[in-house]
C-alpha cells in the first residue's frame, strides 16, 4: 500500500521520508503521482489547511493513505503570528530570505526573554475522503536576532534552541529530525503504522 504525502516541497518531503524511514508503505510526494492538484491554503487553523491538501488526493486515489500536514511558526508576543500565515508572511511567493526579515522587522527592541518561539505541526491521514486519525508536533524555542546556519528551509535559521545553544539550520538533519514539530507528529503517525 502506498503512503501519499500531500505535498511539493522537496525539503519536507524528505525530511518525512527520512521520520519514517522502515515503515512497510511506499511513500510517494505529490509531485510524483500522474495527477496535478490546485490547493488554496486559505484556512484559519493548521487543521483546516491540512483537511484542504488531504481531501482532494484522496478522493483520487481511495485505496491509499493520504496525510497532509500543515505548519508553521507561532510567535507568542506577536499574538501567535505569522501562524497559519508562515509561508505567506511577507506576501505570496516570496523569498525565505524575506519572510524572515519581516519577522525581524516585527520583532526589533523585543527583548531575547520576550521571543518565545514555537513551530507546530498539524497532519491528518485520510483514505476515500475520511478522517483516519490526527496527530500534533510541537518545538519550542525563541526567535533569534538574525539569521545563523545553513541547514534546512523556512524559519530554520532563526529558530534558536537553548538545549542546543544553535538555531535550527546549525544542527544536522540526523538531530533535526529527532527533535522537530514535524518529527513530533510524525513520529508518532510512524508508530500507528507500524501498529497496522
Amino acid at each position: 500500500m502506498r503512503l501519499i504525502i500531500a505535498t511539493t516541497n522537496k525539503g519536507k518531503l524528505q525530511e518525512i521520508r527520512h521520520i519514517l524511514a522502515g515503515i512497510k508503505f511506499k511513500i510517494v510526494g505529490m509531485g510524483e503521482l500522474n495527477k496535478r492538484f490546485r490547493i488554496k491554503e486559505n484556512g484559519k487553523t493548521f487543521l483546516e489547511n491540512a483537511m484542504k491538501k488531504t481531501l482532494p488526493v484522496s478522493l483520487v486515489f481511495p485505496d491509499d493513505l493520504v496525510v497532509g500536514e500543515d505548519s508553521g511558526l507561532e510567535v507568542s508576543c506577536l499574538s501567535n503570528e505569522p501562524g497559519v500565515r508562515s509561508k505567506r508572511y511577507a506576501g505570496p511567493g516570496v523569498s525565505d530570505a524575506k519572510i524572515i526579515e519581516k519577522i525581524l522587522v516585527n520583532l526589533a527592541g523585543v527583548s531575547a526573554k520576550d521571543r518565545g518561539a514555537r513551530f507546530r505541526c498539524v497532519l491528518v491521514v485520510m483514505q476515500n475522503g475520511k478522517v483516519i486519525k490526527k496527530f500534533e508536533g510541537v518545538l519550542n524555542g525563541r526567535v533569534h536576532t538574525e539569521p545563523i546556519g545553513k541547514n534546512g528551509f523556512g524559519y530554520d535559521p532563526i529558530f534558536y534552541l537553548p538545549k542546543f545553544k544553535k538555531t535550527v539550520a546549525e544542527i544536522s538533519l540526523e538531530e533535526k529530525n529527532k527533535i522537530s514539530h514535524r518529527a513530533d507528529a510524525f513520529g508518532k503517525l510512524k508508530k500507528y503504522l507500524q501498529s497496522l
